[in-house]
């Protein structure tokens, strides 16, 4: 099992992509492993032929344990292997579905024998089972065939819905989700936040910052690259908070690597790493997280992709969020949340009153390595670049 970053100490085996048997060229993809920090595929470090699979799909281990074994001797061409369990009888199986399959399935009440895998060995993979569900009648609303606003006839006590208002349409009723429906990530990422809460010291300081600056420069960019060089800027001035614990020691880092959040859905949430981003313009920037956050929801990030991290940025604001008081991304020490730039009357010019894009910083960090005064000036350190972008 790769290190797939410096708090992740297990992670899980979601699928494997070669068998016993199977030819594997060094770099491609041998098995996809989940933690709570990516969900990613794994190249083969060698080239060789696979002997053994050590790890059931399924099963979490440490980071260090052996998953397989491959033979860097053997020649490729076709070979007539036989996977043995322990008793010496030879199995066949069928081709393994990922538990993000089966939760996809169990949640629309999908029978996955009846849908046909494009993957190999006919594997049913998630595109098969969204395109399976995409492809199903659509229910009708189901309507009630009896009104309840009935009356009673004065001479046969029998009930008429004649003077009744047309009955309400009823939604279908969705199937209940299944016990076990939290994908592995997500399960991972509840027991890092969790343990990131009781490692911590959390506090939050929060500044108001005008984006007018990076309103006229910005374009067709979002927000975040610009206040991303902010942070960088600020950074140099506070190097306290681009710091990193090593067990109870704090290193300074003199390069950032900023670690920006990215939703994956319902899937969960996922940390790419902009490295050296010190280095990169704000239209740099933009450009290597456009790429970072679109590999990640195509689970084509690298274990080194994911680890490394010195400060961490998440951007809800996207979606229209106001305040928040972010989780610290261990072992880092802060975290910094950009909230929606949302258009608010404020005071300009000493007694006047303007129209400006605000937004709200919102910064988690541990008091067991910054006080307050510390926070307070990094984040005014933050707007003040903001505020005053020139290109």
């Amino acid at each position: 099992m790769p290190q797939m970053g410096v708090s992740v100490a297990e992670g899980t085996v979601v699928e494997w992509k070669k068998r016993v048997g199977d030819w594997v060229e060094s770099d491609e993809p041998i098995v996809e492993i989940s933690t709570d920090k990516v969900e990613t595929e794994i190249p083969s470090p060698a080239t060789g032929r696979v002997v053994s699979i050590v790890v059931d799909i399924g099963a979490t281990v440490d980071v260090g344990t052996v998953l397989a074994t491959i033979d860097t001797g053997s020649k490729p061409g076709v070979a007539h292997v036989e996977e043995h369990n322990g008793n010496g009888n030879g199995k066949t199986h069928a081709p393994p579905i990922s538990p993000v399959v089966r939760r996809i399935a169990a949640e629309h009440g999908v029978d996955l024998d009846q849908v046909t895998g494009t993957g190999r060995l006919g594997r049913v993979t998630k595109k098969d089972v969204l395109a399976f569900i995409d492809s199903q009648p659509k229910a009708e609303p189901v309507l009630h065939m009896e009104s309840p606003y009935v009356e009673e006839t004065a001479d046969s006590g029998q009930r008429t819905a004649d003077s009744a208002p047309p009955p309400p349409p009823v939604s279908p009723v969705a199937p209940a989700p299944p016990a076990d429906g939290i994908s592995i990530m997500r399960r991972k990422i509840g027991e890092h936040m969790r343990k990131s809460l009781d490692t911590a010291a959390h506090c939050t300081t929060i500044v108001e910052a005008d984006m007018s600056a990076v309103e006229a420069a910005r374009g067709k960019l979002s927000y975040l690259p610009f206040v991303a060089r902010a942070v960088i800027a600020a950074l140099r001035e506070y190097p306290m908070l681009n710091s990193t614990w090593e067990g109870d020691s704090l290193v300074r880092h003199d390069e950032v690597n900023l670690g920006i959040a990215v939703s994956l859905g319902e899937d969960g949430l996922i940390v790419p790493v902009v490295k050296d981003a010190h280095e990169l313009s704000h239209e740099g920037l933009a450009a290597r997280v456009k790429d970072l956050a679109q590999r990640a929801r195509d689970k084509q990030l690298g274990p080194d992709e994911v680890r490394g991290g010195t400060f961490t940025i998440t951007n809800p604001g996207r979606y229209g969020a106001l305040l928040a008081t972010p989780i610290i991304n261990q072992p880092q020490v802060a975290i910094l949340d950009l909230e929606a730039v949302v258009k608010r009357p404020v005071v300009v010019g000493g007694d006047s009153i303007g129209i400006r894009p605000m937004t709200y910083l919102c910064m988690s960090w541990d008091h067991r390595a910054l006080d307050g005064v510390l926070a307070a000036q990094f984040l005014g350190s933050v707007r003040r670049h903001i505020e005053e972008f020139s290109g």
